[in-house]
């Protein structure tokens, strides 16, 4: 990276310097800024075109759209060279403003992750954003957008340093992508299918209805009139009435083939778009995650920093092992996903390596999981079923609803009983000393894992019902997650929570800075 005189710059400045002159984003930077841009700008040009149009001056509309597209670079140059960072001793420090001024400190001993991430253009340019996370609960809390990969790299091992107490000398290199790591989990285009086909998504439908219904003003007909479409199918030729039961039940299988290979289709694209190239390695610093086909991410996680592991499936997935397997950190994955996925689709066999550089274990096959009893699921769906009956009787009294709903009022609380049943069937919780399990859902299972020495605190709560029944509640509190045992035994909750808070050992921060 230069520095504004044109002179190179050194890779990052010494704490001294970096308290006098920040370092500035890379200069292609604007261009990428500039161009993903300008779709805000596609209003604008618009209107400023019809609005000079309209007054029969059509040979200004090339210059005006020149003027705000230059109008934009301008102020986008302005926000650059006022952008800075400074890489002090105690924090990273973030300066950006025209007119109204906002710096930011970041210490690093709050900086959780540091990930370096790849959009498609970001790519072609050999930049990449740098996303800074401190576990406040938001996500990504502070970026810089653009670096080039080499100040990326160099820049996250820079922090790592600071944190551990050590500094990289200027002339340091950025150690490589690869060193003393080993992948343990890898994702080819075989997997990559399979996990698209269960990830089925209808999301195709709803953007194309979104667009249908912003831009169906352009339409000479209302789109979403049913009657009309049928009325024209009848002017013609094509009759309803007159097409056969058969013909009616193939095209409804058709169309229910077309809408599953559809959703099949949709997932698999999304997946080859978000896990393409996935990969994972241990490596010295912790678990190195990349992964992306058009946006790459890179994402590193301490070791010392994962809190507990969870691992997902679902009643289809299980049949064939399937399952999926996040680590809860300190960090969030992001603001959609709080905990970070570690691997996307794998057998047990190659999940159980996986959280053992953790020093987390999986459940012995043998293990007895503790449910409580049924009463406890059974009481909670009173209430809602209560009220959906109460509604559909005023429906069926007061309404004149049809029959079919009166059907509906009996079978209702049988669905309930079978879907409170199936959730009670596959909730479990143990405690083995060593480790807290709790799994739970009917159709998205998680099993949930953590060491006991991470829990952070340890609550019981009863409510009325729940001390009518000599029950209660236990809380684990763990950095980034909590963890829950359900209908309790008073007294064995209170052995549970005091076993596990002997266990619990002080966290020693030295240690973690050191480790990454």
């Amino acid at each position: 990276m230069d520095s504004p005189d044109g002179e190179p710059a050194a890779p990052h400045p010494q704490p001294d310097e970096a308290k006098d002159a920040g370092q500035r984003l890379h200069p292609l930077g604007l261009i990428a800024h500039f161009i993903t841009g300008l779709p805000q700008l596609l209003f604008p040009i618009l209107a400023v075109a019809f609005g000079t149009g309209s007054r029969n001056r059509p040979e200004l509309i090339p210059i005006v759209i020149f003027a705000v597209l230059l109008g934009s670079l301008f102020f986008r140059w302005l926000a650059w060279m006022r952008f800075h960072y400074h890489l002090g001793e105690d924090d990273i420090r973030i300066e950006h403003g025209i007119l109204s001024r906002s710096a930011r400190s970041i210490p690093y001993d709050r900086i959780q992750d540091v990930s370096i991430e790849q959009k498609p253009l970001a790519r072609l340019l050999g930049l990449g954003e740098v996303k800074f996370e401190t576990g406040g609960g938001d996500g990504d809390d502070a970026t810089l957008r653009y670096v080039s990969l080499a100040d990326a790299e160099r820049l996250r091992e820079t922090i790592k340093a600071r944190k551990a107490g050590r500094v990289l000398a200027a002339g340091d290199e950025a150690p490589a992508a690869d060193e003393a790591g080993t992948t343990v989990f890898a994702m080819d285009t075989r997997r990559l299918v399979t996990l698209g086909i269960y990830s089925f998504s209808l999301v195709i439908f709803a953007v194309l209805g979104g667009i249908a219904q912003q831009l169906d003003f352009l339409l000479p007909f209302d789109f979403w009139d049913l009657s009309r479409w049928i009325d024209t199918a009848e002017v013609n030729g094509v009759s309803i009435d007159d097409i056969s039961l058969a013909t009616r039940i193939y095209g409804a299988v058709a169309a229910l083939v077309g809408l599953v290979a559809i959703g099949a289709f949709t997932g698999i694209v999304r997946t080859f778009l978000t896990d393409y190239g996935f990969r994972l390695d241990r490596t010295t610093k912790g678990f190195r995650r990349r992964r992306g086909l058009l946006t790459l991410t890179d994402v590193v996680m301490p070791v010392a920093r994962v809190q507990a592991a969870i691992i997902e499936t679902g009643p289809v997935r299980k049949r064939r092992g399937w399952h999926a397997l996040r680590f809860v950190s300190l960090a969030q994955e992001s603001k959609k996903d709080s905990h970070h996925l570690v691997a996307p689709l794998a057998q047990l066999e190659e999940i159980a390596p996986i959280i053992a550089e953790a020093d987390i274990a999986l459940p012995a096959p043998d293990a007895h999981f503790r449910k409580g009893p049924f009463l406890w699921w059974a009481v909670w769906t009173l209430i809602p079923l209560a009220g959906a009956m109460i509604a559909m009787t005023a429906l069926v009294i007061f309404a004149a609803a049809p029959a079919a709903l009166v059907r509906w009022l009996v079978l209702l609380p049988l669905i309930f009983l079978l879907i409170v049943w199936l959730e009670w069937r596959n909730y479990g919780d143990l405690a083995d000393g060593d480790q807290l399990y709790m799994r739970e859902n009917w159709w998205n299972r998680r099993l949930i894992i953590a060491r006991q020495i991470k829990v952070q605190s340890a609550e019981i709560s009863q409510g009325p019902l729940a001390r009518l029944l000599g029950l209660s509640t236990l809380h684990f509190g763990i950095a980034g997650g909590t963890l829950r045992f359900a209908a309790v035994p008073l007294a064995e909750a209170q052995a549970i929570r005091d076993r596990v808070i002997a266990t619990v050992a002080p966290v020693d921060f030295s240690e973690i800075n050191r480790r990454g």
